[in-house]
């Protein structure tokens, strides 16, 4: 692992940053205030091949890692232009299908995530298994040559603008009894399948919904990969989620500190601009380090995902995400208090940053249960949940 990013990283962020600043923050603002979507940039970017520079070359894409694509997750997000579906169509998705689907279905849905023309949505959480996934009830049943879905989700990113959600289900093991995960693909226009929007105090153009799968009937082929290897497929997209958040939190700070640092050195209150006093320098600049702290552990975190060491990055991950949610929150809280009341106005557009930051700590993992996991698997610790 090199500390320093190859040339063909660094190109790629500089031509992403500067597909972000085409649109900017004030163009994600008003899709968000309009009810409208992000369409226009995230078309553009599937069209230069962003969105698909983890897809394999075979099927269109870039043939990169996750690093590769959290780099464009970042610079997006650093621009003031995030793309929030980033993080679970070709992050999650994407890597899902290309380690473990099969040929059919890497031929039907990878050339898509490659330019961007499919979109997937990713569904676990259920109204009473949030953190706990043991106890999920939206289960699978054969029934002749398919099977039948039954079951809610919630806090689902983005339904309304997806084709089809990698839905995580169980289903009975026929020597046990027991139930086990599953995962299936599942169309947003299967009969059985309605969404609801959730609403939320987050000026965002990507919503929230509630799913409900009554007997959705799918074909034998919507499961992905094998019924005995579903654990494993399950953490395969979760550990890129992590990277993902991180590096979309990550950007949204820089967003910030790059805000707020051009606001003190022009903003003049007294006889220099305030950014020379330490008052207002202190905090941008702790913000910074944070951030590039948070930054450099998820570079690791990739790095070892990318290498093939699942465990090793799935520490790293966790603790990136940590990392990366704190120093947003930060970073956000110190940017507005630069502003003083401006910062709160929405000319400025960091107002909206306050809840969308807050949320960092919360989702797709909440900073507790990344506490668990390090006091259990890194410190040794009894298990506390």
């Amino acid at each position: 692992m090199s500390f320093v990013e190859s040339e063909e990283r660094q190109a790629l962020r500089e031509a992403v940053g500067d597909l972000g600043r085409k649109y900017g923050h004030e163009y994600v603002l008003k899709a968000a205030r309009s009810g409208g979507h992000t369409t226009e940039l995230w078309d553009e970017a599937g069209g230069l091949g962003y969105l698909g520079v983890n897809v394999p070359e075979e099927f269109g894409g870039g043939g990169g890692g996750i690093g590769d694509l959290a780099a464009v997750c970042e610079e997006l997000a650093a621009a003031g232009a995030s793309l929030l579906q980033m993080v679970v169509s070709p992050a999650i998705c994407a890597t899902i299908i290309a380690r473990y689907g099969t040929g059919e279905q890497k031929q039907r849905w990878l050339p898509g995530f490659a330019d961007g023309t499919v979109r997937m949505a990713f569904a676990i959480t259920e109204p009473d298994a949030g953190s706990n996934s043991h106890r999920i009830t939206t289960t699978a049943r054969r029934d002749g040559d398919g099977w039948l879905l039954t079951g809610r989700k919630t806090y689902i990113s983005c339904v309304d603008e997806s084709q089809a959600v990698l839905v995580v289900s169980r289903t009975e093991d026929a020597r046990t009894g027991k139930l086990k995960p599953v995962l299936f693909i599942v169309p947003t226009d299967a009969p059985g399948f309605t969404y609801r929007r959730i609403e939320m105090d987050i000026v965002s153009p990507d919503h929230q919904f509630q799913l409900f799968l009554d007997d959705v009937r799918l074909p034998l082929d919507a499961l992905v990969g094998s019924e005995d290897a579903a654990l494993m497929q399950l953490f395969a997209g979760l550990n890129p989620e992590r990277i993902m958040a991180a590096s979309f939190a990550v950007g949204m700070g820089r967003f910030a500190v790059d805000k707020a640092v051009e606001y003190a050195k022009t903003r003049q209150v007294w006889k220099e601009p305030i950014g020379a006093h330490q008052a207002v320098a202190h905090p941008l600049a702790q913000a910074r380090i944070e951030l590039d702290l948070a930054k450099l552990m998820t570079q690791k975190a990739a790095w070892l995902y990318d290498s093939g060491d699942d465990m090793a990055a799935g520490e790293a991950a966790n603790m990136a995400k940590y990392a990366a949610g704190e120093a947003v929150v930060r970073a956000v809280d110190a940017a507005v208090q630069t502003h003083g009341g401006n910062g709160l106005a929405s000319e400025y557009g960091l107002g909206a940053l306050v809840a969308a930051s807050r949320l960092t700590r919360i989702a797709p993992v909440s900073r507790e249960m990344i506490l668990n996991f390090v006091a259990q698997f890194t410190l040794g610790l009894p298990r506390s949940y």
